[in-house]
């Protein structure tokens, strides 16, 4: 195994590892604010049909007004678990334009990304 291997092992450890970490701090703050704001933890969504974009616009309006609530937090976490596979390509992406210079596996990565982009963002 090459070393620059080994690194893109880490790199993609470590953006997994603190995208889920992340994840679960922010859905776990938000659960227990809700619990002890009003003695259950259940939130009533709608998400069909709805990108990480829209799940979060509604939230900073609110925030930028100065309404702050346990929804907040769980949407945040619901976007950095979603958004964890995202980086990760991305961070591939960089890698392998910019260590290994391979242009086969920028193409490959590069049109995961635009996949992933299409059906997070803009679908």
């Amino acid at each position: 195994m090459s070393r620059h291997s080994v690194d893109m092992d880490t790199v993609v450890g470590y953006v997994l590892l603190v995208g889920v970490l992340a994840s679960l701090a922010l859905l776990a703050a938000g659960l227990v604010w809700r619990w002890s704001s009003t003695g259950t933890a259940r939130f009533d969504y709608d998400l069909a049909g709805t990108t990480v974009f829209q799940l979060l616009a509604v939230d900073v309006r609110q925030v930028a007004a100065g309404a702050w609530r346990p929804r907040l937090l769980v949407n945040l976490g619901l976007a950095a678990l979603l958004l964890t596979p995202y980086t990760r390509v991305l961070a591939s992406m960089v890698y392998f334009a910019l260590v290994e210079r391979d242009r086969k596996y920028v193409a490959f990565t590069a049109f995961v990304l635009f996949t992933l982009t299409y059906s997070l963002f803009l679908r």
